[in-house]
């Protein structure tokens, strides 16, 4: 047995020591910072990659609707965040790391594997999704919401905007027999850029609970394709 003496220092404590980040100021400690809204945000991005995992093994009507348990779980973080009143910039950061598979992956792989007329456009349109996204994505970091009265407004579409016109392409091609994957190709296309627009996307309970409904309906089309009905 030792005899060196016990302590009660946990190991975080011991690892910082060890390391000489105890005595430093400018290091975040990523574990202690991490709270219950950031944590819901990593089961978000847990779920957002099993989505992926689905897309990469063909099963795509599943992925469609484990991504929509992703996004559940990325509106979940915000609510409590704001419950608790635990947003702070570095949150925003986290929200966007998780947005990016959440939704701009999964967006870029269902387009992928079932919209794409050919291989170059898969790569134009997948690259349109991931860049414009980032871009998107860190521009919100740096600038936060823009507020007008009771209304707070995104600078440009938003990630979940371009999904939803993905998932929508979906649907048309599966049902309606006069869309292709070129419409699909163009609409993704023009739809994309507008993220880094100047247009000021409202952020309302009234645009989440019609996206809700959006989800329900697409998740409904989706079993019914998957069971060939």
């Amino acid at each position: 047995m030792s005899d060196e003496p016990r302590t009660s220092q946990g190991w975080l404590e011991a690892l910082e020591a060890r390391n000489g980040w105890g005595a430093s100021t400018n290091r975040t400690n990523i574990l202690r910072t991490l709270n219950g809204a950031d944590v819901l945000s990593l089961v978000a991005l847990f779920v957002a990659w099993s989505s992926a995992l689905l897309f990469l093994a063909g099963e795509s009507n599943w992925a469609i609707l484990v991504m929509f348990g992703a996004f559940a779980f990325d509106k979940l973080d915000g609510y409590w965040a704001r419950r608790q009143g635990l947003s702070s910039p570095f949150g925003r950061q986290i929200d966007s790391f998780i947005d990016i598979f959440a939704y701009l992956v999964t967006g870029a792989l269902l387009f992928h594997y079932e919209l794409a007329p050919n291989r170059l456009a898969s790569a134009v349109v997948g690259f349109a999704i991931l860049a414009f996204g980032g871009l998107r994505l860190v521009r919100h970091n740096a600038e936060g919401f823009e507020s007008s009265g009771d209304v707070s407004y995104y600078h440009g579409t938003t990630v979940v905007h371009t999904n939803v016109v993905v998932v929508v392409n979906y649907v048309l091609l599966s049902f309606a027999g006069f869309w292709s994957g070129w419409l699909a190709t163009a609409t993704v296309l023009g739809a994309a850029p507008f993220m880094i627009s100047e247009y000021r996307a409202p952020k309302t309970y009234g645009s989440h609970v019609l996206l809700g409904v959006l989800a329900a309906v697409v998740a409904a089309l989706v079993v019914l394709l998957e069971l060939g009905a």
